[in-house]
């Protein structure tokens, strides 16, 4: 199967193809996937392991699967998988054998790792990648576009910062930001706003990966309980997924001017499935449009709407199960109606020269304010109702929070902590400042440690450094001397 795969992986457009190429580069993109799930058997649980969350073990073992995909077509270039105990940049390097010189790479903050883009562009591909809000390099230049030029692991990059508003059909309007690194220097030749635009073609890997996870495996466990068999129903479903999407570029490909977006993938697997249960196979060998591609003409999916919404995903074991209250994304799906792009410069990160007989002057910018946080509106609505017994859910509509559900369990955190008053369930008021706080309990000296036989256990001899002060609150680092120990994080487990 896996021989199989890689006889049919690697990009499927041709370069007059609309939507694959950004001028002479092909477009691709690495990402990973996390939630492909295995069966709980003891074979898989030693190869993939199980995953964890604050309440402890939960659910099925997980595998990571990580791939390079032609952002036109979602064609896939390659993919590897296996335990999630290794990170995306393990696996991504994989597959760096697969660029070349006529592809421009396309990634998210999780690549931003210096050996990694050195890597990718010793091989000749260009790459743009959004960086991390603590990654900073040093600059070394200056663009007329306001763009900078700075030097990650030896490789000149040009670094792209612009704020993004989305105005929705709505009426409503969202801010963000990004911070893009390249290695197309040429602002004359790549404008920044482009390049901003461009990036968003990232996310038809994830489309990608749905089109594997929900519309052909929709959303089921896979069969074997041995790693083997694991690997060899991957290999079998990559290569299913590459099949169809050949037949669905070479469908679209007839008809001069199509995009491959509008290709419905759903609409290419049930094509399959009624083929392969009829027993119907094409007499002409020579036809490369087939049953699948002649149903994929059929029902074309309208053009690509530019749409937003906050992330999402269904799964009680994911960390974007339930949607950030104070995300400003629409809850559903909201078509943007327009998109301002403002390219502005990057500050100088590099130290200027400063005279010791002529210091210059320090001048600070003028603070941005910030809109008020959620806890902060929370805590508004209390001091103005002074006295007052507030439920969760009447805080919630008060503050305007459209998902109830997780501003109760922030409530319950701010309560926890100490920011509010928790009455009783479900019912809080402002905490009273004014109440004078229960005196801390004394300090007491630190007891001399008692002599301990090096035959005891260390949880015996814990135990007897424990009984010789019951009153004496001891820490881990105070009893692990007497006991030998140098592993204190060990010890504290």
């Amino acid at each position: 199967m896996k021989a199989l795969f890689e006889i049919v992986a690697g990009p499927l457009a041709q370069p007059r193809t609309p939507g694959v190429r950004y001028r002479r580069w092909r477009t691709v993109a690495f990402d990973g996937c996390s939630s492909i799930t295995v069966p709980d058997a003891e074979r898989n649980r030693g190869r993939f392991g199980r995953p964890r969350n604050r309440y402890g073990w939960t659910g099925y073992p997980l595998l990571r699967l990580m791939a390079l995909v032609e952002t036109g077509s979602r064609g896939l270039l390659g993919a590897v998988f296996g335990p999630r105990s290794y990170g995306e940049n393990h696996y991504a390097q994989r597959l760096l054998h697969l660029l070349g010189p006529d592809m421009l790479v396309l990634a998210d903050r999780g690549f931003d790792d210096g050996k990694f883009l050195a890597k990718v562009a010793g091989t000749g591909a260009q790459f743009l990648v959004r960086l991390t809000s603590n990654r900073r390099p040093p600059t070394v230049g200056r663009l007329p576009d306001g763009s900078h030029l700075a030097r990650i692991r030896g490789v000149t990059v040009r670094i792209i910062e612009a704020d993004i508003t989305a105005t929705c059909a709505d009426g409503s309007r969202l801010h963000d930001g990004y911070r893009l690194a390249t290695t197309l220097l040429d602002p004359g030749l790549d404008p920044a706003e482009a390049l901003v635009r461009l990036y968003h073609e990232r996310w038809e890997i994830e489309s990608a990966y749905y089109a594997l996870r929900h519309t052909l495996m929709n959303g089921r466990v896979l069969r074997s309980g041995d790693p083997f068999g694991i690997e060899q129903e991957m290999w079998a479903l990559l290569s299913l997924c590459q099949l169809l999407r050949t037949a669905m570029v070479d469908a679209v490909e007839s008809a001069p001017g199509t995009d491959p977006d509008r290709a419905s993938f759903t609409v290419a697997l049930e094509a399959a499935r009624d083929q392969l249960v009829a027993a119907h196979a094409d007499g002409n060998g020579h036809d490369l449009v087939g049953r699948i591609g002649r149903a994929v003409l059929s029902n074309l999916l309208p053009a690509r709407r530019a749409r937003i919404s906050v992330r999402k995903v269904k799964c009680q074991t994911s960390r974007y199960a339930y949607a950030n209250p104070e995300d400003p994304r629409p809850r559903s799906s909201t078509r943007i109606d327009s998109l301002a792009i403002s390219i502005h410069a990057v500050q100088q990160t590099t130290a200027p020269f400063v005279s010791s007989r002529h210091p210059v002057p320090t001048v600070k910018p003028e603070p941005v304010p910030r809109p008020p946080s959620l806890i902060e509106r929370a805590l508004d609505v209390l001091r103005s109702h002074p006295g007052r017994r507030w439920g969760a859910q009447e805080l919630a509509a008060e503050v305007g929070v459209d998902n109830v559900n997780s501003f109760c369990v922030l409530v319950a955190r701010w309560a926890r902590n100490g920011l509010i008053s928790k009455l009783h369930h479900g019912v809080y008021a402002l905490l009273d400042e004014s109440a004078t706080p229960p005196p801390s309990p004394p300090t007491l000296p630190t007891p001399p440690l008692p002599a301990v036989d090096p035959t005891l256990s260390r949880f015996q001899a814990a135990l007897l450094i424990l009984r010789s002060a019951p009153q004496y609150a001891w820490t881990a680092t105070e009893i692990a001397p007497a006991l030998g120990i140098t592993n204190l994080n060990s010890f504290r487990v």
